[in-house]
């Protein structure tokens, strides 16, 4: 699979800004920098940058920076150049063309990163975390993205996999030696060392639903009787007037979902109809959607109004909400009831004053903090990885059952060699051409 033409792309973002960048990578970038630029590329120290005009037809077309990195010490592995100029469209469009002509060819989507990932740069689970990096949007995904491109993911599977082959070898040995009737794999140690690996990647399946909402968003759920001041609360937390205000009962009947990034996470806080008895046919619709909103959500915001809600109701309501949530129990209108008696564990609030409002993300951080724990274990966020990790699994569930029941040692190292397969098409150990095409394709031009 490997492309010995030189590539070429606008690595920044589209548009007109005070600087964009085009990456050239390929055996002859440094012969068609020179094409286009007054400078002799090949001169030029490696890891280094130098002013350079691009000239076309002896015409000045902008004043740059240009940066070489020399292979294998780039992030492709290959000769790479970065001209760095200014953001003018004109300016990006005319040197791409120049470079076309000088014998470039376009990059397609992600095509850097494979070139990194063919040349050994990465594996294939740290290229497909840059892609995750780019869309990071919350320090807490940043930070899982990172861990896994800097390689603690394909550290982990490294091991897992390490155990793999070490038992494959003892059983494909005894294999050889069948005739002699010879056992070089101890089954008892067998089945703990299988076990071990089943708990472990378990363990990574399981991480799978906190790496997701910290990839795509913490749903928050705001829920409470109509009126309690939902909408109130949704638009004092957007600083944003998003959601209609009313004083009449029953003013949302669907739910309304918005982005929100504070303390390090990204949350979807998703504002819900008001949880009461109803004979409205679309009102019953956006309850039963404030039941689902709540089955989905990681976090519960219960907003009652403290001049209106008697503790009864509010136990109640609670009652309703699953124990496994975290909940966050909020007394609202507190500037409407300054006399009103409050459990020490409900945070008083005035959502329409944003009094209180910093206790109240406080709370939600420390929710958020209590889910997530500590990140030093790797989080599994890609889809891609669950079903491998799936697939892996079920092997290995039939080698635990294969030395329960004394298979013969032939199927046991099927079964051993195919969760290998499943493992190491993480990475990349193991990949077609296809997959790695579908990989880079959901990838930006230009990375």
């Amino acid at each position: 699979m490997k492309d010995t033409s030189t590539i070429c792309a606008i690595s920044t973002a589209p548009g007109v800004g005070g600087i964009a960048v085009i990456r050239l990578s390929g055996p002859k970038a440094f012969d068609i920098a020179n094409a286009v630029c007054d400078v002799d590329t090949h001169s030029l120290k490696a890891n280094s940058s130098v002013f350079a005009r691009v000239l076309k037809d002896g015409t000045l077309i902008d004043e740059t920076m240009l940066s070489k990195f020399a292979k294998p010490k780039s992030f492709t592995g290959e000769d790479v150049i970065e001209i760095a100029c200014h953001g003018s469209a004109y300016i990006q469009s005319t040197l791409i063309d120049m470079l076309l002509d000088a014998g470039c060819e376009l990059a397609g989507p992600g095509e850097f990163t494979m070139r990194a990932y063919l040349n050994g740069k990465m594996d294939l689970s740290q290229a497909e975390a840059v892609a995750d990096l780019i869309a990071s949007e919350s320090a807490s995904a940043h930070k899982m993205a990172m861990h896994q491109m800097r390689g603690g993911f394909s550290k982990d599977l490294q091991e897992l996999r390490d155990k793999l082959i070490h038992f494959a070898s003892l059983i494909e040995l005894e294999l050889d030696f069948s005739e002699e009737d010879v056992e070089f794999a101890d089954r008892d140690d067998l089945k703990d060392h299988v076990d071990t690996v089943i708990n472990y990647v378990r363990k990574l399946l399981e991480s799978f639903s906190l790496g997701n909402v910290l990839k795509n968003g913490i749903p928050v759920a705001i829920v409470g009787r109509p009126n309690a001041g939902k909408s109130t609360l949704l638009n004092a937390l957007l600083n944003d007037d998003r959601a209609i205000v009313s004083d009449i009962a029953g003013t949302t009947r669907d739910t309304i979902e918005e982005r929100f990034v504070m303390g390090g996470y990204n949350f979807r806080l998703i504002d819900t109809a008001g949880i009461r008895q109803s004979e409205d046919a679309i009102e019953k619709i956006g309850i039963e959607r404030t039941f689902k909103s709540i089955k989905e959500a990681s976090i519960v915001l219960y907003l009652y109004d403290v001049c209106a809600t008697s503790q009864e109701e509010v136990d109640k309501d609670l009652e309703e909400i699953s124990e496994d949530k975290k909940l966050v129990v909020i007394a609202n209108k507190t500037d409407l009831s300054s006399k009103a008696k409050l459990n020490t564990n409900h945070i008083p609030l005035s959502a329409k004053n944003k009094d209180g409002l910093d206790e109240l993300t406080q709370a939600l951080k420390a929710a958020c903090d209590d889910i997530v724990g500590s990140q030093n274990n790797t989080i599994v966020s890609n889809m891609r990885h669950v079903e491998a990790l799936k697939l892996a699994l079920k092997d290995l569930k039939q080698v635990r059952a294969g030395l329960e029941n004394n298979i013969t040692g032939d199927f046991l190292a099927m079964d051993i060699r195919s969760s290998l397969n499943h493992l190491g098409s993480i990475t990349g150990t193991v990949t077609t051409d296809d997959l790695l095409s579908n990989i880079f394709s959901r990838f930006c031009i230009g990375k």
